[in-house]
C-alpha cells in the first residue's frame, strides 16, 4: 500500500487556500459583499472539515506536516467553529451598516493558519502557521474602523503580537542551535541523554511565545482590551478556535520534541496555570463589561487547560482537549446570543444591560444561562465534566495542590457567572431590548442550537475522539 502523497495529506489546507484566493478575487470584482460569497466561504470550511475527517493519515514535506488523529480531531472542530463565525459576523456588521467582503476571507485565512498549526511538525511550520493565523486576527480585531476602541484593539494586539513572535523566534533559534534540526522528531532524537540547559532555555522562550497566543498569564495583558474593543462576533471567534489550535501545537511541541524533559517543562506550565487561574478568577470580579469579563474567564480557562497539559501522558492531553473543545462550544454559543442583543441601537455589553432580560427575551435568557452554567462547571452541563477530566489527570500525575488551587479559583469565578444569571432573572429591566431582524434571529438561534447539544450530550462522542487524539499526540 503506497503512502499518501503530500497533496492528499494537505488537501484541507489547499481547499482553504484556493477558496481564500478565489473569494478575494470574486469580492474585488463584485466590489460588495453578498450572501453567496459568505455561503461559499462557509461551504469551503465545511468541505475542508469533511476532507480532514475522511482523509488518510501520514507525514509530508519531510516531516513538516503531520496528519494524525490529533490533527484531524482539532481541524474538524476549528473549521466548523470558523464556519459558524462567518454568518454571525455578517449579520452583526450588516445591522451597523458596515459591509465588507473581506471578513469571510479573513476568517478562512485564520482557519488555514490554525489548521497548519495543529499539523506543524517542525519549528519553521510552527512559526509560519502562527503568523498566518495572527495576521488575519489582527485585521479582524480592528475591522470596525469607525470605532476608536476597535482600532486600539487591533493596534495593541499587533504590537504585542509582534513582541511575542520575537520571543518565540528567539526560543526556536536556540533550540535549533543546540539540537541541530528544526524537526520535532529529530530534536527529540538529539536529546536522548536529556535536554541540555541551552535547549531548555530556548524551550522556555518558545512556551512564552505560544502562551501569548492563548492569553495565559502573565502574558495576558492584551486580552481584556482587545476583547472589549473588537466586534462582538469576532471576540467569540478569538476566544474559541485559536485557543484550541495553540494548545494542540504546544502539546505537540512538548510531547514530540521534548517528551524526555517532562519534569522540566511541567514546572513552567504549572506556574502559568496557577497564575492564569488566579488572575482570571480574581480580576474578573472587578469587571462590569461582559466582554472584558469573558476575557478573564478565558484566561482562567487556559489555566485549567494548562493544568491538564502539565499532567502529561495520554490522560493529561485528553483532559486538555476535552476542556478546550467544550469551552469552545460554550463560548461560541454565548457570543452567538450576545451578537443579537441590543438596546437603543447599542450593543448590550455591561452587566446592567442584561437586567430583566428573562422577561423580554426568555429564550435568549435561558440559552445564556445554560452557557454560563456550563462555563462555571455546574452539573449536568459539559463544563463540569471538562473540569473533572482536568482535575482527575492532575491528581493522577501527583499534582494535587495544583488541582485544589484550580478548584478554589473555579469557586471564586462562580460569583460573576451567578451575578449575570441573577440580573437576567430577578432584576428589573432598564428598558426594552431592540427587536432583531428576522435574518439575525435565524442566524443567532441556529448558532446557539449548534452549540447547545455540545453543552449537554457531546461527551458521548467527544470522549473516544479526544482519547484517540491524545494517543496520537503522545506517540513518539
Amino acid at each position: 500500500m503506497t503512502a499518501p502523497t503530500a497533496q492528499i495529506l494537505s488537501l484541507p489546507e489547499l481547499i482553504l487556500a484556493f477558496s481564500a484566493v478565489a473569494l478575494l478575487i470574486w469580492g474585488a470584482f463584485q466590489k460588495r459583499p453578498s450572501i453567496l460569497l459568505s455561503a461559499a466561504a462557509v461551504g469551503a470550511l465545511i468541505a475542508a472539515a469533511i476532507v480532514a475527517a475522511t482523509g488518510p493519515l501520514g507525514r509530508a514535506f519531510d516531516g513538516g506536516l503531520i496528519v494524525d488523529a490529533g490533527a484531524v480531531f482539532s481541524k474538524v472542530v476549528i473549521y466548523l467553529t470558523s464556519a459558524v463565525a462567518i454568518p454571525l459576523t455578517d449579520q452583526w456588521f450588516k445591522r451597523r451598516g458596515v459591509t465588507r467582503f473581506e471578513f469571510p476571507v479573513l476568517v478562512i485565512l485564520a482557519a488555514l493558519g490554525m489548521g497548519m498549526m495543529v499539523s506543524a511538525g517542525d519549528l519553521i511550520a510552527l512559526y509560519i502557521s502562527i503568523e498566518l493565523q495572527s495576521l488575519a486576527l489582527y485585521v479582524l480585531a480592528a475591522s470596525q474602523t469607525d470605532n476608536e476602541k476597535s482600532s486600539e484593539a487591533g493596534l495593541k494586539y499587533f504590537v504585542l503580537g509582534a513582541l511575542s513572535s520575537g520571543i518565540l523566534l528567539y526560543g526556536a533559534s536556540l533550540i535549533y542551535g543546540f539540537a541541530g534540526s528544526t524537526r520535532f522528531d529529530l530534536i527529540a532524537a538529539s536529546m536522548t541523554n536529556g535536554a541540555g540547559p541551552g535547549a531548555l532555555f530556548g524551550l522556555v522562550f518558545l512556551i512564552c511565545g505560544i502562551a501569548f497566543k492563548v492569553s495565559a498569564a502573565p502574558f495576558h495583558m492584551w486580552t481584556p482590551d482587545v476583547y472589549e474593543g473588537a466586534p462582538t462576533p469576532i471576540v467569540g471567534f478569538f476566544a474559541g478556535a485559536p485557543k484550541l489550535a495553540a494548545m494542540v501545537l504546544l502539546a505537540r511541541v512538548l510531547t514530540e520534541a521534548f517528551g524526555g524533559a517532562v519534569e522540566q517543562w511541567r514546572q513552567v506550565l504549572v506556574a502559568m496555570a496557577l497564575i492564569s487561574v488566579g488572575v482570571g478568577a480574581f480580576a474578573g470580579l472587578a469587571q462590569k463589561d461582559l466582554k472584558r469579563l469573558w476575557a478573564y474567564s478565558s484566561i482562567a480557562g487556559i489555566g485549567y487547560a494548562l493544568t491538564g497539559l502539565a499532567a502529561g501522558g495520554v490522560a493529561g492531553i485528553q483532559s486538555m482537549l476535552m476542556f478546550v473543545v467544550l469551552y469552545v462550544v460554550d463560548v461560541t454559543g454565548f457570543f452567538a446570543c450576545l451578537t443579537a442583543l441590543t438596546r437603543d441601537g447599542k450593543p448590550m455589553q455591561t452587566f446592567d444591560d442584561f437586567a430583566g432580560l428573562a422577561r423580554e427575551r426568555p429564550a435568549m435568557a435561558i440559552a445564556l444561562t445554560f452557557f454560563a452554567l456550563s462555563a462555571l462547571g455546574l452539573p449536568p452541563f459539559s463544563g463540569l465534566w471538562a473540569k473533572y477530566y482536568v482535575f482527575k489527570a492532575a491528581l493522577g500525575a501527583g499534582l494535587a495542590p495544583i488541582a485544589v488551587a484550580a478548584l478554589v479559583g473555579s469557586v471564586v469565578a462562580a460569583f460573576y457567572y451567578l451575578k449575570l444569571i441573577k440580573l437576567m432573572w430577578f432584576d428589573p429591566s432598564p428598558g426594552p431590548t431592540d427587536t432583531p431582524t428576522r435574518a439575525a434571529s435565524l442566524v443567532t438561534y441556529a448558532a446557539a442550537f449548534f452549540a447547545f447539544p455540545g453543552v449537554l450530550v457531546a461527551l458521548i462522542y467527544l470522549d473516544p475522539l479526544a482519547y484517540a487524539a491524545a494517543m496520537a499526540l503522545t506517540a513518539r
